[in-house]
């Protein structure tokens, strides 16, 4: 293969809130870290191990606005994009790297909105003392669709 690919898939929780910056010509940068797990049970113990690796999700322009205005914390999110590395001064003259995940394309899967708003109505249904009626289709008289088919 003579390219090359740089492409990131994730599907995973948002670890804190999304925090947007805006620029001078108006656009703006917001960033947000994401959790993926991975589970597995170890041989020896037989305990469940859940291992967790957090993200640094990086949203541009028109995406970034989207993202503050819907996305919280906890919501479910996928997101894909490409890997790119940065580095900078910290405060203390030391040489800080990071690796950002550089949005492309994003799907909301799941917010807590809905999440709570699902919870709430799965409640009421079950709490409510009516029993749920369902109603049988009525009979349909068979010589009458003989009649329409076209062969």
């Amino acid at each position: 293969m003579s390219g090359t690919l740089n492409k990131v898939m994730l599907i995973g929780h948002l670890g804190d809130e999304v925090k947007i910056h805006y620029f001078e010509g108006g656009n703006c940068i917001a960033r947000f870290p994401l959790a993926t797990n991975e589970t597995y049970t170890n041989r020896q113990t037989g305990e469940k191990v859940t291992n967790t690796d957090w993200h640094n999700i990086v949203v541009r322009n028109k995406a970034a606005e989207i993202c503050e205005k819907y996305l919280s914390k906890g919501d479910k999110v996928y997101v894909e994009g490409r890997l790119k590395n940065r580095q900078w001064q910290g405060e203390d003259g030391n040489t800080r790297y990071t690796t950002e995940v550089h949005v492309q394309d994003f799907t909301f899967l799941s917010t807590k909105k809905e999440s709570m708003a699902n919870t709430q109505q799965a409640s009421a249904a079950s709490t409510q003392n009516e029993p749920i009626k369902s109603t049988a289709p009525a009979p349909v008289d068979e010589t009458e669709q003989d009649d329409d088919l076209p062969f």
